[in-house]
């Protein structure tokens, strides 16, 4: 395990970082022409007054090795906010070496600094890497719920019959 490891919040400087790692993911997730955001885009989410997402990148010396993006939700049946994992990425050259889990667990140390009931995230069924990496942590799936999505026409076709 590396120790030498540092997280520091995205700086405006940072964004062609975060999107770096989000197109490495968008590759190993199978999806490489998923990617729409641009370096705008992550500009203006992540640092407009009072922004709603927010992102930790990871750095060995002078060398950003992975990001965490996360947002803040809420859950009435606990009546409090949760945190959400939108998404967390360490370069293949820097796993297993502690990366993943010092931004697993700041993420975690969020939640609770802003007591979050919840810290949730999503992972493709076929990442067993990735799986058990949450498991080792005490994780465990919600089988029992099902994500749906609306997205282009289907969502634009929705809000235009309000």
């Amino acid at each position: 395990m590396n120790s030498d490891f540092r997280l520091l919040a995205a700086r405006e400087q940072d964004v062609h970082h975060i999107m770096r790692f989000i197109q490495e993911l968008a590759d190993y997730e199978r999806e490489p022409d998923a990617v729409v955001a641009s370096e705008q885009d992550l500009h203006t989410a992540l640092f407009r007054d009072n922004p709603n997402v927010f992102a930790v990148i990871c750095w060995e010396g002078e060398t950003a090795v992975g990001f965490a993006l996360y947002f803040f939700n809420f859950s009435t049946w606990l009546g409090k906010n949760g945190l959400y994992l939108e998404d967390l990425y360490v370069t293949p050259s820097h796993r297993g070496k502690g990366a993943g889990k010092k931004l697993f667990s700041h993420l975690a140390q969020i939640a609770v600094d802003n007591d979050c009931g919840r810290f949730e995230w999503s992972v493709l069924d076929w990442n067993q890497p990735a799986i058990d990496f949450y498991e080792s942590f005490g994780a465990r799936p919600q089988s029992e719920w099902t994500t749906y999505r609306l997205t282009g026409t289907s969502l634009e076709d929705l809000a235009n019959s309000a």
